[in-house]
């Protein structure tokens, strides 16, 4: 966004705000695909931004959805059922029955225990419906399952009619910057598809692999993107395994697309400190480690910029606590009361993992910018009727 489009925005809609910029988003994901070997495709993980599905369904290979809420809206932003991985470290029996008897051509389901595994085989041999499935190598956490319940899962299913046993998932977390542990991770996935080809004597077509790239929220966090990426992808084109590679992939998708507007409502000097006091707070604005107050997160002051001049503001939410914190001495020659501030970097997770229940204030509005149309796509949500005992909404 120029400068122009920012004050037209900020003129048409009051603050605190969230603008998704379409044009930066598909430019990431053609970034992503250039740098990435051509045997290699997008999964996005729906829960890092819901917002923006419509735009990108043409663009990505498959959409991960870890809920029935996040289900219904890739439903209902159209997207097609033959791209949708029903993932999720639990899965609502209801749900799983609900798709699996009504023949939702879902692409893939990945399983995260054994107690999933038995679950959709029950439902498909029940329904005659087939199915295909991922199943979760853990890492060593809650998620998935070990090795060999991996090799009794592939057993039981080479008898099973409509049990088809696609591949392995591997994800061991996000914010990666170590390629040599992408490295060691990509070696274990690797290894045991390998150890799975040797033992039942034919090879699973696919690898899903959450290799958790990293995005830089915080001042001096850069690093050399582009390097990294093509370490990564010899990576990838040195494994022994020839199948299918889809990488899932969440904030490193959506994070750049995204600006979080709020507005500067009083200031104060106390004990020799400045204080900003905004109309958001950290109840919208929260990026990946939850340490806003302890780093200085990628922002700018509008209309006047930041980094001049020897005064220093600590910028300050609308929530009646001392962690309500944004920024801790940001150098600006001046703050005043209707200034803005553009938080950068704020496509994924800012906008659902803030506690925003908290002190029954209203939900931001969510704007999506389309090259020279800006669209509201969400107004502003009053939450006070979700805070009421009795029916609320």
């Amino acid at each position: 966004m120029d400068r122009k489009q920012i004050q037209q925005i900020l003129h048409q809609y009051p603050t605190p705000l969230y603008v998704f910029d379409i044009p930066v988003l598909l430019e990431r994901i053609a970034y992503l695909k250039k740098m990435l070997p051509e045997h290699v495709s997008l999964c996005y993980a729906v829960k890092a931004n819901t917002f923006i599905l419509s735009y990108i369904k043409d663009v990505i290979g498959r959409f991960e959805v870890c809920s029935p809420g996040e289900l219904r809206i890739c439903q209902m932003q159209g997207l097609p059922p033959e791209k949708l991985v029903i993932s999720g470290v639990y899965k609502t029996p209801e749900l799983m029955e609900e798709l699996i008897g009504d023949g939702f051509d879902a692409g893939i389901y990945t399983v995260e225990s054994v107690e999933q595994f038995g679950l959709l085989k029950k439902l498909a041999d029940r329904y005659g419906q087939n199915i295909r499935l991922l199943l979760r190598l853990t890492s060593g956490s809650q998620f998935g399952v070990e090795a060999d319940q991996i090799r009794e899962m592939i057993r039981t299913a080479q008898t099973d009619p409509f049990v088809e046993i696609r591949g392995i998932q591997y994800f061991s977390g996000t914010q990666k910057t170590s390629i040599k542990r992408l490295a060691k991770e990509l070696a274990k996935a690797d290894h045991f598809l390998q150890s799975l080809k040797e033992e039942f004597k034919t090879e699973l077509p696919e690898l899903e692999f959450g290799p958790g790239f990293p995005v830089a929220y915080f001042k001096g966090e850069d690093f050399n993107e582009e390097e990294f990426l093509t370490e990564f992808s010899d990576l990838l084109n040195g494994l022994s395994h020839k199948g299918h590679i889809t990488l899932e992939l969440g904030r490193s998708i959506a994070a750049s697309c995204g600006t979080y507007m709020t507005r500067v409502v009083d200031t104060k000097t106390n004990k020799g400190q400045n204080y900003a006091i905004m109309d958001g707070g950290i109840h919208q604005m929260v990026y990946y480690g939850q340490s806003m107050a302890m780093k200085q997160p990628l922002c700018q002051l509008f209309p006047d910029g930041t980094g001049k001049g020897e005064n220093l503001w600590n910028l300050c939410g609308s929530l009646c606590t001392m962690n309500d914190i944004l920024v801790k001495q940001l150098p600006a020659d001046h703050v005043k009361i209707g200034d803005v501030v553009l938080f950068k970097n704020t496509g994924a997770y800012a906008m659902t993992e803030g506690i925003a229940l908290f002190l029954s204030r209203d939900l931001p509005r969510i704007l999506i910018r389309e090259n020279d149309r800006v669209l509201c796509v969400r107004d502003g949500y009053q939450t006070y009727p979700l805070n009421l005992p009795g029916k609320g909404l």
